[in-house]
């Protein structure tokens, strides 16, 4: 089982190079502000920046760590 949001945070990572969309899903998923969401977001986050460090989803790369930096300082709250 995945944590909760976890479907939703996979398409908020897709959607990371089109703000406007990206935007648009976490209006549309809300649990991706919340705590219990941060679970799911952080996960997304972590297997996609491992796919970057094999060479994949490199257009993601820096999204993908601006969104971790995000979420470190949301966990620091």
């Amino acid at each position: 089982m995945a944590p909760e949001g976890f479907d939703g945070a996979t398409l908020y990572a897709y959607s990371l190079l089109q703000p406007d969309v990206a935007a648009r899903v976490r209006a549309v998923f809300p649990v991706l502000g919340s705590l219990a969401g941060l679970a799911a977001e952080a996960t997304v986050c972590a297997q996609l920046l491992q796919t970057v460090s094999r060479g994949d989803n490199l257009t993601l790369a820096d999204p993908l760590r601006d969104w971790s930096e995000e979420l470190r300082r949301r966990q620091a709250e």
